[in-house]
């Protein structure tokens, strides 16, 4: 459509990453166009559809560019930015860093690129660049960095244990089935996604997970999730539309679920809370076309209400991966589903199984398990420790 079009390629149709150094201009023409104030992506897009690539569009004047944009987006554009020189130079350089070899690689995708996913550049407001850290056959690779089959999973960042596990375990079992995992690299369920999809990464085409992050890719936030950002490039890719330096700032967070859901054929929500920002990546999903899926919990836990919400709402119920799989209509050998653990056949003694009952499948406090088992609370505690 006239508000979102495509860009013509770079010569060669690739990458920065790969580029020879007679594109050090157009790097900087780019990186010149995404920092000029007031020109925002939609803006950008018009000047693209009108004249090409950004060296193009800075060969015109402002009489030119009116006719795309406003007089004072056009005088914007006529300055350069303050920023400009120094930020070409510390974005060339890490360009070259990611050459070094046994390194994850560095590379920059432009709207206009062969490596762009399709998937992305459907949706609404396709970012105009997309800085890429990690495994150098998807860094370099030429084809679209994102696979087509994708399914982001996002969650609270407090979650509760069984969710973590949950968020782990379907990680694991949707990437065995042939999915690539897409995340935020956040604290809880995000990196609780990104751990299941790394256990026994494949070594394949494919990225196991892909993290899109609300920083530059200079940076590492939260820092708590350093060394799973190091798995990430090694196994996969990490993605940012930010440029180098730029800091965590939070309305940059909310931004990037845009990104995450738009890579995606659906959106998994493993656990929310009515206020979570993960029901703004739902909302974005249903906004472009996908899925939808969440995994109920108890009617006790803040955690689960978002999801309860959505499946009110119409998102798709979903108890195991196969579920997930059916809805998307992948169809992926059944060896490739792990099977779940068997229950431990060793009997337990009659009082710890009394607990177990007790306990049931919601969170109990002390209390209300002393009045269900009849035990004292000092022999209720200890085959708790047991157990």
């Amino acid at each position: 459509t006239p508000s979102k079009p495509r860009a013509p390629p770079p010569a060669g149709g690739r990458s920065l990453a790969l580029s020879p150094r007679m594109q050090r201009d157009e790097l900087a023409a780019w990186l010149r166009l995404t920092l000029t104030p007031g020109v925002g992506n939609g803006a950008a897009r018009r000047l693209l559809a009108a004249f090409g690539l950004p060296q193009n569009i800075f060969a015109q004047g402002e009489r030119a560019w009116q006719s795309c944009v406003t007089t004072a987006q056009a005088r914007a554009l006529a300055r350069v930015p303050e920023e400009l020189e120094a930020l070409t130079e510390r974005t060339w350089q890490w360009l070259l860093d990611g050459r070094a070899p046994a390194q994850p690689a560095h590379g920059i995708v432009t709207l206009g690129d062969e490596a762009y996913p399709p998937a992305l550049l459907a949706t609404e407001d396709p970012p105009l660049l997309l800085y890429l850290l990690g495994a150098p056959q998807f860094v370099q690779g030429g084809a679209p960095f994102a696979p087509q089959h994708s399914l982001a999973m996002v969650g609270s960042r407090n979650p509760t244990a069984q969710g973590a596990d949950h968020a782990r375990q379907f990680a694991r079992a949707l990437r065995e089935a042939g999915l690539c995992v897409v995340s935020g690299l956040a604290l809880g369920i995000d990196a609780a996604a990104h751990e299941g999809a790394l256990i026994d990464p494949p070594d394949g085409a494919a990225p196991a997970t892909i993290a899109i992050v609300g920083t530059g890719l200079d940076r590492v936030y939260p820092r708590a999730n350093k060394e799973l950002a190091h798995r990430i490039a090694r196994h996969g890719l990490l993605v940012s539309e930010y440029p180098l330096g730029t800091p965590p700032l939070p309305a940059n967070f909310p931004k990037r679920n845009r990104i995450i859901s738009g890579l995606s054929q659906g959106t998994l929500v493993v656990e929310a809370a009515l206020a979570s920002g993960s029901l703004i990546t739902a909302r974005l999903a249903a906004e472009q076309g996908r899925e939808v899926f969440a995994i109920p919990g108890s009617i006790h836990a803040p955690q689960s209400r978002g999801c309860h919400a959505l499946i009110r709402q119409g998102a798709k119920l979903v108890e195991s991966a196969q579920d997930v799989l059916e809805e998307l209509r992948w169809h992926a050998p059944a060896a490739a589903i792990p099977a779940e653990q068997p229950a431990s056949e060793e009997p337990l003694a009659p009082s710890y199984q009394c607990v177990l009952d007790a306990l049931g499948f919601d969170p109990l406090g002390l209390d209300a398990l002393v009045a269900r088992t009849g035990l004292d609370a000092a022999t209720l505690q200890v085959q708790l420790l047991e157990l």
